[in-house]
């Protein structure tokens, strides 16, 4: 089966987990993917990943969701930047997100990270998505 959003899957992956309050998802593994969930269990929104074979040889990623008083410690989780539509922003017009109580994760020049290390850093990017 092929996806035409990878990312886009992850992310809802994530979003219908939480709403059925599962301990942990499973996602089929990939660079990106696995940089994106690094930004994630950096900033506290997952507890963590590890990649896993399949029977069927191929790599997955188990993620691990992170709850606080059995609500999920991700409240929304938008996808920005589509297959149809890219949205790219330079470091002066990064978001913020919840007036910098979220997280944007940014695809830079030096690799993916939070709209802050990209601030920090003095690079701008195309903005994957809105963590709250």
């Amino acid at each position: 089966m092929s996806f035409s959003d990878p990312v886009g899957d992850m992310l809802t992956r994530i979003r219908n987990g939480q709403m059925r309050k599962k301990g942990s998802i499973k996602s089929p593994s990939s660079k990106l993917r696995i940089w994106v969930l690094d930004v994630l269990k950096e900033d506290g929104y997952i507890r963590g990943y590890t990649q896993i074979d399949n029977e069927k040889g191929f790599k997955e990623l188990e993620i691990k969701l992170k709850y606080f008083s059995g609500d999920p410690a991700i409240r929304e989780l938008k996808r920005i930047s589509k297959p149809g539509r890219r949205v790219y922003t330079s470091v002066k017009n990064l978001p913020y997100v919840r007036q910098g109580l979220g997280v944007a994760i940014v695809s830079t020049a030096k690799g993916v990270m939070s709209d802050a290390k990209a601030r920090e850093q003095n690079v701008g990017g195309e903005i994957l998505c809105t963590v709250f």
